[in-house]
Parts: C-alpha cells; structure tokens; sequence
C-alpha cells in the first residue's frame, strides 16, 4: 500500500515534470547485499532510478564522507541515504549528508525540525515510521525503546509521545532492565540482543516491534509464549518507507527548483558630509556574504562557485531551470555625448537599482561591464560608480574579478601564436612531413582528431582514415597558405603599453628568418571579450570562437580559427568565464558584473547571459538595469542594433543620464580636460549656456526615439549646479519628448538620492513599447553604414577611402554582407571630428577603414584612427595606490 501510493505520487509529479528523472544514491559499506535488492525492487515498482555506491567492508568513516561529499554536490541526485554498519553511525558522517538530499532523515538539521514539529520540512527515518505504521492506539501505553540511540531514538521518543504514549529508554546493560520489560505494553527493540537477556522477562500480551538502523530485519526469537506478539519494522516495510520519503524529497525538489521570491535584506547607508573618497566608502560598509546575498535572490547552492567572501560566478544552468519564469523589465541606461571627465553612467546605473530595491522594495538587477585593468592603472581609474553608489568591494571589482580577463588573455594569445608557429611550420616543411606531424601514429594508431575530421568536411573531403587521402587532398588539407600580411588577429595585455602599439616578432635565429611587423592591443579589445559579451550558451560560444577569421590564404579566402584546430581549447580556457559574476553595490543589492567590450571597435555592452539570467531572477515586475558606454549615439546603438539582435531581448526604458556640465560643454563652454580645474563657466550659474547646450540632449532624445522606447532623462546633479539650472535641463527634456526628466543625488545620497527616478522608470515601464531596428540586416553594408550615419549622427553622407571600399567589396564576397554594423567613432562628439559639440550637422563621415569580428558578428568601420592601446599619461594613477603590508587593504583607487 506505501509502495502503491509512493508510486501514485511519482507518476503524478512526472506527468507534470515530463523530464524528471528523480535518482537515489544509496551507500553501502557491507557484504550483506539483500537490502540492495529490496532498494531496487522497490524503487523500481515505484518508478526511481537508484544507483547503489559499494565500498568495501571495513571503509573508514573519512572515507564515506569523501563519497558523501561527493554526491551532495552531483545536480543529478536529489536524495542520499546510507546503508552503514552500527559502528559507523557517528555524527560525522550522518551530518555530512546535506539535509535537502537526506532521505533517511538522520541529520541533525532534520531531527531538529522534526522535534520541532516541522512535519512539511522534515523527513521522519524509515525505521521510525514502520514502527509507527504497525502500532495503533497507543494513548496511555508504556513504551520501552531498548538499546535506542542517536537520530532514531529521539526521532522514536518525540512521534510516541506525541500519540500520547509514554516512553522509556533504556540499554540492554541497565540493572533495572528487568523490571521495565514487565512494566511495558510496547517493546521497541533497536539493537541486538544479547543472548543472556531471557525472553521471560517480557510480560504476556506485550506487543514487540524489532527496529534496525540499517534496515535489515533482525534475525531474533523472542517466542510467540504468553501471547506475546513479535513485529519486525526492518526489511520491506522500511524500505518502502524509505522510497515514500524519497518521492517526498523529489517534490520538495521540484519546488526548489521553481522561482522563489526573494527575501532581501538590505544594508543600511549612513551618507557623510563632504562625501569621503570611493575607496573610503566602500571600506566603511560590510558587505553581506556572496552566499547569503545569493540565497536571498533565489540561487540555489549547486548555481554559484564561490570566490572568496564577495564575489561568486553564476552557472549557467539556472536559465534551464527557470525557463518558464517570465522575464522582468529590462532598462538600458545611455548618456548624452559626454566631457571626457565622463557624465555617471556606472553610478545612476547603480544608484537606480539601489533606489528600486532597498528603498521601494522593487527586485532589481545591475548588470554592468568587467573595467580594464588598463584605466584602472592609468588615468581613468576603476569603473565601480562612486560616492554612496557603487559596487563594492571597489578593490576587487576592478582589480582581478574572478579572471575574465585573464582568460581571454590566455586564449587570445594561444591563438596568435598557432597563427605563427602554423605559417613557421608549413614553410619549413614538405606537404608529407607537414601532414605526418599534424596527423601521427600513436600507439600505432593513426586517427583524425574531431576538429580535424570537421575541416576534413568543410573542405568536401569525406574520408575518415588517414592513409586513403591522395596526395592533392593531404596538400589541401595540411596547408592553410596564410598571407601575413593579411592578418588581421594581435596579441593582447590588460596594460596601457604605449610601446607595444607597433612591434615585430620572430627576430630570434630559431624562427628562422620569418619576421613580420605586429602590435598589442589591450586585452579588453579582443574579439574574444566581444564573443562573451554576445554569446547565449556554451555551445553557442565554442561556434562563434570556431568563426574568427584571423586572417586571409593566398588565394583571399577566410582562415579561421577552426582551420587552425585551436577552436576546442579555446573553450576550454574560457569555461569558467562565460559565467557571470555576482557582487553587490553598497545598499546590499545584486549586481552582475560580466565582460568588457571596447566600446568603439566593439559595442560596449555587458553580457547578453548576465542580463538574462538577472531578467529570470528578478521575477515578472522586477527591473535589470543595464549599462552602454559612451553616448547614445554609439553605445545605446550598438545595444538596440547589436545586443538586442544577438539576445532577442526587447527593452522597457532608456535611461538617459546628462550633466550640466556637459550641457555647457555643448553650449559654447570652454574645453573640458582631465586632471585640469575646471573653468568657472562650469562652476557658476549660466543659464544661456544650458539652454545653448541642450541641443545635444534633445538630438539624443530623438535618436532613442527612433528605436521606439520611452526615455526618462537623469539629471545627475553636482553641488556646482543651482536649482534653476536643473529646473531648465528637466524643461527642456520633457518638452523634447521625454517621458520624465529627474534630477539624481544618489551619488551623495545613495538609493534615497535616486527614488524619484525609479518612480518615473517604473511608471515608463509601463508604457506602450514599439521597438525597432534601425535598419535591416539584408541592406548592403554600405548603405547600412549610410543609415547610422545619417540618422543617428547627423551627417550628410559618408565616404570611403578605397582601403575601406575593397574590404566592404571583399567582406561581400565572402558572406558576411548581412552581419550588423559597429562604428568605431570618438564618443566626444556626434561627428568624427571630436572638437565639434552641439549636435554638428552638414558633415561628411570618412570610412578610413572596415573590419570585421566574424566570431562576435559584426562588421566596424573605422571613423579616422582608432587606437586600441592606451598610452599611460605622465602622472599614471599608479602613484597613488599602495598596500598596507599589515593590513593588506588597497589604498588609492578611485
């Protein structure tokens, strides 16, 4: 009947859960396999799955729990029980066992529930429940557990009282034995015993139930004289009672595994005046533990890999498991052209989120970009935010991370050099030795590797041993004939290094003569950062990096980073890095902080996986609140044209950040340079200024209207800027056609700095939402370049030099006509010409050059030089970070 209803039960949960397949590891340290069999027959009448784990007799309690351990954190398990001798029974190996898995209910975590009365989240042993189901009427009855210990003693004790029994305990050595057999009615025998303990000593009519930990029935004869009644709670009975706590532990599974609310608690701020510096800041507050924070939001332990206290990648997995969950409001924040001190993108992304969650109790999500390590040295500094809004801890969210970017380094630079060791190698050698050498005997089998059978197909050869290729297809197969000058892949360091704008490589005598001029590009420039940023799985990921094209043959055909046979260990470097990492601003808010994208050559953008994990986690009526570099014009571009195609995510709101700083720029104010004071124009009240320089505003305005979304303008305010300049931008924009204008303290007031625009975020989410592209992807790409051009920038038309005209002719040829465009431009102004403010019109935009990430997806034109190695300035930032060698903690970033 247990079995039956158990199996009832599961068929119910399966039909609901079509691809539940709910497993049971069993441990067994014991020859006796009996119970093995009475496992499996049952749990396949009630329709589990049970893999039974045999160590050998005698295994040592460290040893089990290795195995415990082991299958605590296998995602395919959901309930573990253990078949142990008596003497390995301890503490240490019952509570290895996690509770959520703990079928036979032994922990201490489920015997406290249980004693509790927590009957929804506990599981009773299954020993203890055949006692309980073979006795009835117990109110007023004298119970004798004897030889009664552990986890199945106090779980016994607390069910028999709780039906109105009274219970004793006692060991089969006690002196007043004896006299407590005669007195019972119910005799619970829960251990051997011993032969000099005479069944006489039982009174006539008592009821006695035999009780194993290890569920095995006790082989006892306590005789049938005086009517005594013997009952054994061991074997079948238990078992099925075990298989009805599993299929119980699988629907409490099933409930983990579904969208859960969060329970957020938020950390409280305390804003001083004058506001200290970042670093101070962020020191000053304790941050919650990663686990913590990620238990509140709904993360399950087996979704996040700890790094250290803060920071924690996040599996990818979890988009699986909550992928019915409707996603949440997604809100992109952009900026008007900025000063080159930067307008606060980072700190009203951060200062919005910590608005919408710690002070309305809205779920939300950042999701910003992983900073080079480049700035952070040189002149810009860390990317964090500032003031009270920020992530924290500062120091380790720009300095390391979890590796990301060390990974792409690796990966990028074992590209470059299969590029060259693979033109080295086909030079010095015949198509035989080559073709020996790239496919040979091991252990006297000669066999294609996988990636080499899949170029084998590509190049329409369709054989699968090596010794039956004919001469012309070895040659074919074995040379890839790249033209150096042609490529196109450099190798990368997460430093600005101006001297490695240009070098060359291959001077040592052992590389035999093959010198070739190269250069460095900063990490964060590579494709492969791109790629991340844009990939949606694992899969699609090894695809894109199989696609780069690194260079061109000798006959103009693409060579690709799957011709090189490198596509596989690439992924392999970049496992772990396509995880986001989860952080927390300073109210105690969750953050994603994943991938880096250049922001001219590339789109500069976050991860499409971070926001769609953060959209799953928030739940229907959250927000994930995203970042694009530069201004509107570019970044917010590259987002709705590049990320969104990629992603297929449609956003709710812009959010638009300005300053009046930059209004003024834009007005006709003096240049604006960092590291230098600024001018007193920006520093007292100019209204002409402002209003002058609100053009730039509402040409923004107008190119996030042509997408089709609502835009709220964030004003973020300076303690320079008088009211009725802040009055007149917020008048301007609304009359412009945007859905709100707020002005921002949060970088002075956190959160509470940042609630009325939230409010108005909130309200614009809700708003009619026609979004678009800007232009199709079957344009030609010259024409889709021409559309950019001329209504996002303003410019009359384009030109392109004749090195730009026969990369777009050759890109054509070779089939990457219908990809997206990503313009590389200065983001100092809407033109090319970076000294041009306001919104300049009547220009002519040069196309000096066009490339093309073939992996990432996207073709870019270059608008004039563009430099991808920074240079470090006379006075690097770098003078003024230090560590404290006692205490360890980072001094002087900002």
């Amino acid at each position: 009947k247990i079995a039956e209803n158990a199996k009832k039960s599961l068929a119910s949960l399966k039909r609901e859960n079509p691809r539940l397949e709910p497993t049971l590891a069993i441990i067994q340290a014991h020859n006796d396999h009996s119970i093995q069999e009475i496992n499996k027959n049952f749990a396949k009448e009630v329709g589990l799955r049970v893999i039974h784990i045999c160590l050998p007799e005698g295994s040592s309690k460290d040893e089990i729990v290795t195995e415990i351990l082991r299958l605590n954190e296998d995602p395919n398990v959901q309930g573990l029980a253990l078949d142990l001798p008596e003497s390995l029974h301890s503490s240490k190996v019952l509570n290895a066992v996690k509770p959520e898995k703990d079928v036979d209910g032994l922990s201490d975590v489920n015997l406290g529930r249980l004693v509790r009365g927590d009957a929804y989240d506990c599981l009773v042993p299954p020993s203890v429940s055949a006692v309980m189901e073979l006795l009835e009427d117990l109110g007023g009855k004298t119970v004798l557990l004897v030889g009664a210990s552990g986890a199945v003693g106090a779980a016994l004790q607390c069910l028999l009282q709780r039906e109105g029994a009274a219970t004793v305990s006692c060991q089969w050595k006690a002196p007043q034995l004896r006299s407590k057999l005669h007195q019972a009615d119910v005799v619970v025998v829960c251990s051997t015993k011993p032969d000099d303990v005479p069944v006489s000593w039982i009174k006539p009519g008592t009821t006695i139930i035999t009780c194993s930990h290890d569920l095995l029935s006790e082989k006892h004869n306590y005789g049938q004289q005086n009517n005594q009644a013997a009952e054994n709670a061991g074997g079948s009975l238990a078992v099925a009672m075990r298989m009805q706590n599993m299929v119980k532990n699988t629907e409490r599974w099933i409930q983990s595994q579904q969208y859960r609310k969060w329970d957020l608690r938020c950390l409280k701020l305390q804003p001083l005046s004058p506001v200290p510096s970042d670093i101070e800041i962020s020191r000053a507050q304790s941050p919650k533990a990663v686990d913590v924070l990620a238990k509140e939001i709904g993360l399950l332990t087996d979704e996040i890999e700890i790094y250290g206290q803060t920071k924690a990648k996040v599996r990818l997995s979890l988009l699986e498991r909550l992928k019915d969950q409707p996603d949440g409001k997604y809100v992109l924040v952009a900026g008007i052209t900025p000063t080159p001190l930067g307008e606060g993108k980072s700190t009203v992304t951060i200062g919005l989120v910590q608005a919408l969650t710690a002070h309305l109790n809205i779920n939300s999500f950042a999701c910003l970009r992983q900073p080079s390590q480049g700035p952070t040295f040189g002149v810009k500094g860390g990317a964090a935010g500032g003031g009270y809004a920020q992530v924290i801890p500062m120091e380790e969210f720009n300095l390391h991370l979890t590796g990301d970017i060390h990974a792409i380094t690796a990966a990028n630079n074992l590209l470059a050099a299969a590029i060259d060791a693979r033109i080295l190698h086909e030079n010095t050698q015949s198509d035989k030795a080559l073709y020996n050498r790239l496919v040979p005997v091991v252990n006297g089998v000669r066999g294609f590797s996988a990636i080499q059978l899949a170029r084998l197909r590509r190049l329409g050869i369709n054989k699968t041993d090596p010794g039956t290729l004919t001469e012309e297809e070895i040659s074919k197969f074995a040379r890839l004939d790249i033209d150096p000058s042609t490529i196109t892949w450099q190798r990368v360091v997460d430093t600005n290094d101006r001297f490695l704008r240009k070098i060359t490589v291959g001077q040592a005598k052992t590389e035999k003569g093959f010198v070739r001029e190269a250069q460095f590009d900063i990490a964060v420039a590579s494709e492969i950062m791109a790629i991340l940023a844009l990939t949606t799985s694992l899969q699609d990921m090894k695809e894109r990096l199989g696609r780069m094209v690194v260079a061109n043959d000798k006959k103009g055909e693409p060579v690709t980073a799957e011709d090189l046979g490198v596509t596989g260990a690439l992924a392999v470097l970049m496992k772990d890095a396509i995880k986001p990492t989860l952080m927390q601003t300073l109210e105690g808010t969750p953050v994603f902080v994943h991938a880096g994208p250049f922001a001219n050559i590339a789109h500069g953008n976050s991860s499409v996986l971070a926001d769609k994990i953060a959209l799953k986690l928030v739940g229907e009526k959250g927000f994930v609140v995203t970042e694009a570099g530069f201004g509107a014009d570019i970044g917010m571009e590259k987002f709705f044209n590049i990320k969104c195609r990629a992603s297929g995510l449609v956003p709710s709101v812009v959010v638009l950040v300005a300053t009046v700083r930059a209004l003024k720029m834009h007005g006709g104010g003096p240049n604006v340079t960092a590291g230098a004071p600024l001018k007193k124009e920006y520093t007292e009240e100019n209204l002409q200024l402002v209003a002058d320089g609100c053009c730039n505003l509402q040409k923004q305005i107008q190119i996030t209207q042509l997408f089709g979304v609502p835009v709220v303008v964030a004003l973020n305010v300076f303690k320079t800027d008088s009211p009725a300049e802040v009055d007149l931008v917020c008048e301007i924009a609304k009359q412009s056609g945007a859905f709100d204008a707020v002005p921002c303290s949060h970088w002075s007031a956190g959160g509470k700095g940042a609630v009325k625009l939230a409010q108005a975020v909130e309200k614009a989410a809700n708003q009619k939402n026609s979004f678009k592209y800007l232009y199709n992807l079957e344009l030609p790409i010259i024409e889709k370049i021409r559309v950019i051009a001329q209504k996002v920038y303003g410019a009359q038309d384009i030109e392109l030099s004749p090195a730009a005209q026969s990369q777009v002719d050759r890109y054509t040829r070779q089939g990457f006509g219908n990809l997206p465009i990503c313009m590389a431009k200065t983001h100092l102004s809407l033109s090319h010409q970076p000294e041009r403010k306001g919104v300049p019109t009547g220009f002519i935009l040069p196309i000096s050059d066009v490339r093309a990430s073939i992996g990432a997806g996207f073709i870019y034109p270059l608008v004039g030089t563009m430099s991808t190695m920074p240079g470090l300035p006379t006075r690097p930032c770098f003078y003024d970070i230090d560590l404290d060698s006692v205490t360890e903690q980072v001094k002087g970033l900002f």
